[in-house]
Parts: C-alpha cells; structure tokens; sequence
C-alpha cells in the first residue's frame, strides 16, 4: 500500500531547547522528517520554541512556530491552521511524546479532527508505563529482571525488603534516565526512592533488582503497515549494564555477540515491536546480556520513537533512519522506498558494515562545581563524537582526538595518570574519563584479569587496549630514524596521532608528518555505503584510514582512494565538533547555512565534523562529508587531498577557530577575516591597544602569569575583579572576586589546570546593564543585525543571560554609541563575515567587554527573531561573493523576542546554582511578547539579581 492520499497537512512536534538527555540528536531527526514529508507535496507545520537549530529555519517547514511547547500553543496552531489532518510525535524525543500524550487525554486530537501518525498512544503508554511493559513482556514470553512497581513510598520500601540490594530505581515517563539510581545499600534507599517518586510525572517507578556486570546491547528497527521489519543497527556498550546508554562508550557493529544470542535477541526484538501496537516507523530496544556461557538475554526496555542512538545508528550506516521512518509513517511501505545511499536499491534491507564506529559521549563536570561525578543510570553528558575506522582501535583513538579535551588519544601524550589509588579508585566508581584510565592501569602494570573484575568490561575490549599499549612500547624502542616501516605503518592503521609517535620518540609531529610523507603512508578515503560495497553508492560520505599497499602483477604498488577529487572550485567548511556548555548546536545552524551558501555561488561543499547528532553531518548537507575528528592531523591530510580556494572558520564556533593559526602558519587560504585579526580580537593587549586607538572605552584590565603578579595589579585597578584565562569558549574559568584571598585561590586553581595560561584581570564594572551587538561585515561597509540588551546584570555570562531583541530600556544615545563602536571595530579589524560585541553600559557610557569576529551563539536567535537569513549573507561576503550593500535588509518584528536559557541542573542534586560569568546553560528558547507589561517579562525582570554570584 503506498502512501495514505487523505494526509494533505502534518504537525511535527519538535523537542524544545536542548537539555541534558534531549538533545540535538532530535533536531537531526525532525530536520530530516520534514524535509522527507515535504517531498511528498504535503505541508508541513513545525512547533518547536528552540531558536538555536536548523530545524526551526524557516526553510525547513510550510510554517514554522516558535511557541512554547504546551497544549496552548497546540490549540493555537490547530485553530490557525484547520486543513492539518495529522500529528507526527515521533520525532521530538520525550517531549514530544509526552505533549502528544497529554493533548490526547484533553480530548485536542479528537475536537479538531486530528489523527496520530507513526505510533499510537497504546503504543506510547506500554512503553513508558513500566507496570504496563512488564505485563507485556510476561505475555509474550519475554524475559526480563525481577521488578515490581512503586506508586507510594511505602510499597516501595516493601519491594526494597522483598528482594534485597542492589536494586534499580526507575521513574514512569522521564528521559535520559532522570530520577533514576542504583541503590547498593539500604541507608540509601529512602532518599532516592522520594526522588525517583518526585521526577515521575505520574508518581510511579519500577523497582528491579539490578543486572550489575551484564553486557548491554541496542538494536535500530524501521517497521511498516505491512509488518516487514529491518533491524538497522546493533550496538554494544563497552561499559556493562549501570551507566545509562548515553553515558556509555559504545560500538558498531556489536563485537563480543554470539551469533546464536543475536539472532535470539533479533527475534525477541521483533516479537516485542510487533506486540506494542499499530505504529510504523523507527524502534529502538535494550537488552542486557549475561557474561557468561549461558548468554541469558533480558529486555531492557522499547521507544517507539525515533532515540538518541538512531542519531548515531543513521550516521553510523548510512541509513537515514528519520527520513525513512517518516515515510512509513505516511503509510509508504519498506519494499517501496529506495536505499537513500545507492538509489539503486530498496529501502527493505539491513545495512552491513565493513569498517567500525566508536561513540564516546562529551561532559562538562567542570561548569557543574559539586556535581557527582560518577556515572550511573541517569545521563549526565551534554553531547557526543564518534570515530569511524576499519579496526575498533582505530575508531577509538579516532574518537578520543575528536573529544577537544587536550588530549591526543589514548596515552602516548604525558596526560595519563600515574598513581595506583585513583586509577582503581576511577576504574570502581565508573568516572567520565574511564576510556584513558583503561588505558593508564595496563601501562601501570594492573592486569587484564583485575581491571575486569573491577569494571566488568568484555576482556575482547581490554585485550584491543593491551595491544595499543604494547605498539606504544615496541615504538619507544626507536628513534625516528631508525622506526621501521612497518612498525609507522601498524601505529597509523591503530589510530596513532602523529603527535604520539612524536611523543613516543620523543621528536616533533612535523618529523612524524615527514616520515611518513617519505615512506608513502598516506591516509586514504572509503565510502560510508550501507551495503560494504556491494553496489554502487552515490553519497560521498567519506572516512580516513590507511591501508598496506597492494602490489599488481605488473609489480606496480598502490593504496585504493575512494574519494575521487573534481575540478570544480571548492570551499572546506569546519564544522564545530561535539556539543558542549559554551558550543552548542547554534554553531551547527551556521555550518549548515554556511554551505548551502557556498552551493549557492557554485563551490563544491566539504564539510568536515565528527557530531553525529547533527545536520552538518547529514550525508546529503554538503557536497562531500568527511566524519573526522576537528584535529589537526586530519583536517591537515584532507585539505591537502581536496586543495580547497580556501577553508572557512568562523562558522564552528571555537573548535575551528583554533585552527586558523595552524591553516595560516601552512599557508592555507582562510575565508573571510584573516587569522591575524582573529588573533588581534583574542590577545587582550593587542586589542585594548587598538580601542585606545579608537577612543573606544573599555575596563581597566592588566594581565597576571602568577599570583604575585595578580596580586600586584589588585592593587592599581581595584575590586571586584573579573579573572579569566585568555583563549577560553563559554567563560571557562572566569570568576568575579572581591579581595585578595579570593584572588589568590582563583588564579592559584586556574593556573594549575591550565598551566602556562595568562590570566587577563579585569576591572569589573558592578551594576552595569550588559547589551551585545551581532553584526555582518566586508571590510568596507557594516550592517547591525540585531542589539540586544540583557535582563541580567553585567557579570553573568551572556550565555546565561535572558537578552531581550531590540533593547528595552537604552537610551538613543547609548543606542548611538553600541552602533558606532561596533562599526569602528568591525573595520578596524578588517572583519569579513560576522562580528559579535560585549558591551557593559555604566552612566550612560558603553564599555566594550570583548569581540569575536565569528558567528555567535546568538546569530540564529536574531535570524529567526527577525525573519532573515543573515548566515547566508554572512557567507557570501566570507566568499567575495557580495558586498553588504547587495542585500536588501527588511528584518520583521512585532513586539519583542527573548533568548531564554534552560539549565540542566535538575541532573545534579546538590550542585550550585548561581550564576556568574562561567556558562552553565545547556540550550535555549525564544519568547515573544507583544509589549514590556506582559507579565513574563515582568516576572523574568523582577527575579533579574536572583542568581548572581561572585
């Protein structure tokens, strides 16, 4: 049957801001979604209050809404928009599901004539119901642990008796595991059932006896109306049941499973999608192996949505689970939709894999002081890489260079530690960094068998370290001019940076770089194509590896290169790597616009990224994607192959900026402002010298390399002091102190993490209102996107800040100062592209605080504010496409808009919750108001000072 005819309108609900749990991974698939329903000439209607993605562009739906997510703004919608016919609600992870759920016991689906499309609500509260699942699972012969459910503290404490500890606590209906804990012993018990009982929207959790030490598996599966079922990815957690999936360190395909237990758990898997109810469309199912001979399996649980591993499983194949789950959604069968990747094929197949994908979530502990660090059942990361290689080696070491945590890969970099107690002590309570540790304990000596015992990870996964560790070894033996061929050869093809065989041998990266020029090791592209090349592919998704050269019998020799070079001009975008507190999807939604700029003027687009929540890294965004770490050596090795007219930095936040200095330094073309003037507006002496040029007013600041010194400069300009290290993305490490003990503990604590730093002192201005200009340049002429003035006081992090667009209170001759000074500086540092400026206004005079010449984190917010797609202008200029004077600018707001942050802190009992001038917010949404009496924003400008702290 093909697609059902009825269906002329849909109403996708989209995920809202992105939180600890939910995050950008939702967007990839409603981005996809409704690109693949627009195909089909139906009209696409989005809801969805996140300002910062591609997802609410208004390119990427019929009409897009920027409402809260709430049974009101559904309401609303309906009433405007009578011709939708049906609701998708699979696409926006729990928040969606749950909208969707309690807009169906109000009656809204039914008084407007609405149908749901891709699930049911049956379907929807089997899964989450934990009672309900496990009646389920009992009725269809399923095994799963002993569990029993809670709706009282009372019968819980009653469950707690009857099966003794450890025990599992898990709430009905939340995400990413919130309210959810392992419970070793009885004293603990009390506290984390109330607060299971209290995160539960329904008051209820399931109580289980925990599978502690068993191996932990996922499965992808696309069913249709038809009932055909594809299983599209298995995936395996490296670490054992007890840290939640999206904490887990996980690998595709699965490496340690039997044949035998797979195809048992495919059937079990199969027999719990078919039992759950009418839906069609992406499924995604835990199970939890026993790890030993027996191999018992136990169902974990079943989401009938599209999940955060169908992100990485769409990537992780080729296989573009959302746009296909759409489809079945519209009532298209499998055997009917062709393979996306070969065009060729149907869609009704399982994809096979011949190379290996390794995730490796990305946390920020550090902006959360006093936050338990340990990793459990409930998920604490804030994004994700993933590596692709031909081996899990080199996979691995792949993902932990793209990480951006100044690490090079596993050891060989001087940064692993070396004292026995902590590294069993983070082996035990499973820390964020227990992928090095591994690798720390087998270099102290610590035997395979005892690191087992301690973190029951698989001993096939320890014995793929153990021969990492003793390369590393074997290669310290030589010096780099007496390092065999083949010994270079087997470190490339394991994932070694060359800076850790320069490491290794104690020499330079750059000699590494040489020797390996000079012995023809070179990497080589291959297609990621579903199908491990057994038809043609027409995607050009490509990853890096090498390979030992192939000699023919005429006796010539060479290595198969996949990725086939045009001669069409082309443009390398950097993309902004793993999602972090301070780099969110905002910069995404620039990379994504800024190549299908470049298309526009008729480059070839390259795009280069390792996120694989993202639509950057949607195999059909860029002309050819290249899944690679953002690290030098990559990057390096593809411009190289690729020669590009020019790379384009300041769209990836950050991470791509970083590595202007390198492109620069090897004379690679960057478009747009220069590496000098990005250095200029980083070094904070070389700046202020430039304001004093200008006659632009700034804080009084010096700039400290040790407390002595720090303490001395207290003493000229005075406190509350703003100390921050220089070069840092999202106020990392920034405090604001107020005498000299306070400054002595900072800066003693900053340069221990980041030895070698400068530290910048700031005079800082208490009381000052703080308003930030967006703004685009080409060296010649300046347009002001957007001003806006936050709510908060000065000191809190404009990250964290609610900013309200246009200003609400500055007068016109402040007004007139933030447009002068940003002109001025705009052109004195010959920005082409985007600018963003601080500013700090005190007595009606503006001070500049900072500015990055690069696309901020507010330019989407100011683009969907005002209606206008000012990245795609941004890059045209970048390109010498166009001056600033070709558009025409016609920005359309009624009222107000504000950027509102959303915290997580929710996932952190006990951590503190001030603000100051270190980010902390982990997403966004947008709020419009007709007029400053509506009544949140007297709410959100009464409780202004609240959260300040120093």
């Amino acid at each position: 049957m093909p697609k059902d005819n009825s269906i002329k309108s849909v109403l996708i609900i989209g995920s809202g801001p992105i939180v600890i749990g939910q995050a950008c991974e939702f967007d990839y698939a409603g981005s996809q979604s409704a690109r693949s329903i627009r195909e089909e000439g139906i009209e696409v209607i989005l809801i969805n209050s996140n300002p910062a993605t591609i997802m609410t562009d208004p390119t990427m739906a019929d009409h897009v809404y920027l409402l809260p997510l709430t049974t009101k703004s559904i309401i609303q919608i309906l009433k405007e928009h009578p011709q939708i016919d049906a609701v998708l609600p699979t696409m926006g992870g729990q928040t969606a599901l749950n909208l969707c759920l309690e807009a169906d016991e109000k009656g809204i689906w039914k008084d407007f004539n609405v149908r749901l499309i891709g699930v049911d609500v049956n379907a929807i509260e089997i899964t989450e119901d934990r009672e309900k699942f496990k009646n389920l699972l009992n009725k269809i012969g399923i095994p799963q642990a002993p569990a029993k459910t809670a709706t009282s503290f009372l019968k819980g404490k009653e469950i707690a008796q009857e099966f003794g500890f450890p025990l599992v606590i898990r709430p009905s209906f939340t995400l990413g595991g919130t309210g959810a804990a392992i419970v070793y012993k009885k004293e603990d018990f009390d506290e984390k059932l109330t607060y299971g009982l209290e995160m539960s929207p329904i008051h209820e959790v399931l109580i289980d006896k925990a599978l502690m030490g068993w191996k932990e598996y996922e499965l992808e599966l696309l069913r249709d109306k038809n009932d055909n079922v594809v299983i599209i990815c298995t995936i395996e957690n490296m670490d054992p049941m007890g840290i939640h999936t999206g904490d887990s360190i996980t690998v595709a395909p699965a490496m340690t499973l039997s044949d035998t237990t797979f195809q048992r758990m495919r059937d079990m898997a199969i027999l719990m999608m078919r039992s759950i109810g009418n839906f069609a469309g992406g499924c995604n199912v835990q199970f939890a192996v026993s790890p030993d001979d027996k191999e018992d399996i136990v169902a974990i649980e079943i989401n009938p949505r599209v999940s955060r591993s169908s992100a990485l499983a769409s990537k992780a194949t080729g296989y573009p689970i959302a746009k296909i789950a759409s489809k079945l959604a519209l009532g298209y069968h499998l055997d009917e939709l062709q393979n996306q990747i070969t065009k060729s094929t149907s869609a009704l197949f399982e994809p096979t894999l011949d190379y290996v994908i390794v995730k490796i979530p990305r946390w920020n502990f550090d902006k959360f002081e006093g936050a338990d660090r340990t990793l459990g059942l409930q998920m604490k990361s804030v994004g994700e890489v993933m590596g692709i290689g031909r081996s899990f080696q080199e996979a691995l070491h792949k993902a932990t260079q793209s990480l951006e945590i100044k690490r090079n890969g596993l050891g060989a970099d001087g940064k692993g530690y070396k004292n026995y107690e902590q590294i069993i002590d983070k082996l035990t309570y499973a820390s964020w960094d227990r992928v090095f540790v591994i690798y720390d304990a087998i270099a102290m000596g610590i035997p395979l068998s005892r690191i087992h015992e301690i973190t029951k990870i698989d001993m096939w996964f320890l014995k793929q370290y153990e021969e990492l560790y003793s390369l590393e070894k074997e290669i310290s033996k030589y010096k780099i001019d007496t390092l065999p061929r083949d010994l270079l050869l087997e470190s490339k093809q394991k994932g070694f940076a060359d800076r850790q065989i320069a490491h290794m041998m104690g020499c330079l990266e750059s000699q590494v770089y040489k020797l390996r020029e000079e012995q023809n090791i070179n990497r080589v592209y291959k297609l990621v194509d579903t199908c491990a090349a057994e038809f043609k592919a027409l995607t050009p998704y490509y990853y890096s590896t090498f390979e030992a050269e192939i000699e023919t019998a005429s006796g010539e020799k060479y290595v198969h290169n996949e990725s086939i070079v045009t001669n069409k001009k082309k443009v390398v975008v950097l993309g902004s790597g793993p999602n972090r507190i301070g780099q969110g999807i905002e910069f995404d939604y620039s990379c994504v616009h800024g190549v299908l700029a470049a298309k526009e003027c008729g480059y070839e687009t390259i795009m280069i990224n390792c996120n694989p929540e993202t639509v950057s890294t949607d195999f059909d965004t860029a002309d050819k994607l290249y899944f690679e770490p953002v690290f030098w050596e990559h990057i390096y090795d593809i411009i190289r192959h690729e020669k590009p007219e020019g790379v384009i930095v300041q769209l990836g936040g950050q991470t791509a900026l970083k590595l202007a200095e390198k492109l620069s330094k090897y004379g690679i073309k960057i478009l747009g402002t220069s590496f000098d003037a990005l250095d200029l507006a980083e070094d904070r002496g070389r700046f202020s010298e430039l304001l004093t040029e200008l006659k632009i007013p700034f804080p009084q600041f010096g700039i400290a390399e040790n407390a002595d010194q720090a303490s001395a400069l207290a003493d000229v300009l005075d406190f509350p002091l703003l100390v921050r290290p220089s070069y840092v993305l999202g106020g990392q490490g920034m405090k604001i102190v107020i005498n000299k003990q306070e400054l002595e503990e900072h800066v003693i604590d900053l340069l221990k993490n980041i030895p070698g730093n400068k530290l910048l002192l700031d005079h800082y201005l208490d009381g000052a209102i703080e308003a930030e200009a967006d703004a685009i340049c080409d060296g010649e002429n300046v347009y002001i996107i957007g001003i806006m003035e936050h709510i908060e006081p000065c000191g809190i992090h404009s990250g964290d800040s609610n900013a309200t667009l246009p200003p609400f209170n500055l007068g016109e001759f402040v007004m007139q100062q933030i447009k002068d000074h940003t002109k001025k500086i705009a052109l004195a540092l010959r920005t082409v592209g985007l600018i963003n400026i601080q500013f700090a206004i005190k007595d009606d005079m503006v001070y500049i605080i900072e500015a990055n010449p690069r696309a901020s984190r507010t330019v989407p917010f100011i683009a969907k504010a005002y209606g206008e797609p000012y990245v795609n202008y941004a890059t045209k200029v970048m390109l010498g496409e166009n001056k600033v004077t070709d558009f025409k600018f016609n920005p359309q707001l009624k009222g107000y808009a504000i950027k509102q942050p959303v915290f997580s802190f929710s996932k952190f009992q006990n951590v503190n919750k001030a603000l100051g001038p270190e980010m902390k917010s982990t997403g966004e949404s947008i709020l419009f108001i007709d007029d400053l009496k509506d009544d949140q924003f007297y709410e959100l400008y009464s409780r202004r000072k609240m959260y300040l702290s120093k």
